[in-house]
């Protein structure tokens, strides 16, 4: 558990499983796996459970339970926002329910603390809660948990958040982040009741993907329009050049569409709202949109 983690829309991070598996493009350039292969030796906190793919560090699909980790929150007496799982996803499909269960009991116990929990298997989350709210009497959600589904695209968002809003939760937030493409809220299936609270971000990292401007303020602004929290974490690797020439070779063309071009600007019909984006470490592109910060959260 990591009490001065980086993840600017949490204080905490708890991680009693590691591991995990590569389910849609979101995941290709991962943070967690890179970070998680550097302790992957003979003895380390990983091993065995990533190895060098295509693209570099990967997952092997294993996962495991940390049980001296399981009731660290409770040592934690001053409130705090808990990013559950930051390494891994609590509902990952080689994770037995009894685990689950088990740091849902711990959740339960340390009501003190406020924990965000995210996951790419919404279909899951949702089954193994209307288990238990029919067998153990669970009736109403934990107050002290955040349901949250990740969606890069319009793909993933009309996937996953229709399992969401089906799911029992006090506060359902959906993060998109890397976003790699636009996504109209509106537009998902099913879409009833409402998201509590929405974090974008672009992509970091080697192998990063620019996100478009354009799909960062489409999201704000369905959020204000709908009343709901707006989180911009980050622009990642690539941030609005802002019309600079300078001729540098790093730059990308980010169409609108979600398709990159190389490194030329090239005027005409095909380049209709395309933006010419610069390469910089994250904490030189910041988190500004249009002026301004985005830090709200749910009340």
């Amino acid at each position: 558990m990591g009490s001065n983690t980086k993840i600017e829309w949490t204080e905490a991070t708890w991680n009693p499983v590691r591991g995990c598996s590569i389910v849609s493009e979101g995941c290709r350039n991962c943070y967690a796996m890179r970070m998680a292969h550097r302790s992957n030796r003979p003895g380390g906190a990983y091993e065995g459970l990533t190895r060098i793919g295509a693209h570099g560090p990967t997952w092997t699909g294993d996962v495991r339970v940390v049980r001296e980790m399981l009731d660290y929150p409770l040592k934690l007496r001053k409130p705090h926002r808990i990013f559950v799982n930051s390494m891994s996803d609590l509902f990952h499909e080689s994770l037995d329910e009894i685990a689950i269960g088990e740091v849902f009991g711990t959740m339960a116990v340390a009501e003190q603390h406020t924990f965000q929990v995210l996951t790419k298997r919404p279909g899951r989350m949702k089954a193994i809660l209307e288990t238990a709210r029919v067998c153990f009497d669970y009736h109403e959600p934990l107050a002290n948990v955040w349901l949250g589904v990740s969606a890069e695209d319009q793909k993933t968002a009309d996937e996953r958040i229709p399992l969401l809003m089906e799911t029992p939760a006090a506060v359902r937030w959906v993060s998109a982040e890397p976003l790699l493409g636009p996504i109209d809220l509106e537009s998902v299936p099913s879409m009833e009741g409402s998201i509590d609270w929405v974090v974008v971000g672009g992509e970091s990292g080697p192998g990063a993907r620019p996100m478009h401007p354009d799909w960062a303020r489409s999201l704000r602004d369905q959020c204000k329009a709908a009343g709901v929290p707006f989180f911009f974490k980050q622009w990642g690797k690539f941030t609005d050049r802002g019309g600079c020439d300078d001729p540098c070779g790093r730059c990308v063309m980010a169409l609108a569409d979600g398709s990159v071009t190389g490194t030329d600007w090239v005027s005409g019909p095909d380049m209709r709202g395309a933006i010419q984006m610069h390469p910089l470490p994250k904490h030189y592109a910041g988190n500004i949109l249009d002026g301004r910060w985005h830090l709200e959260y749910p009340a």
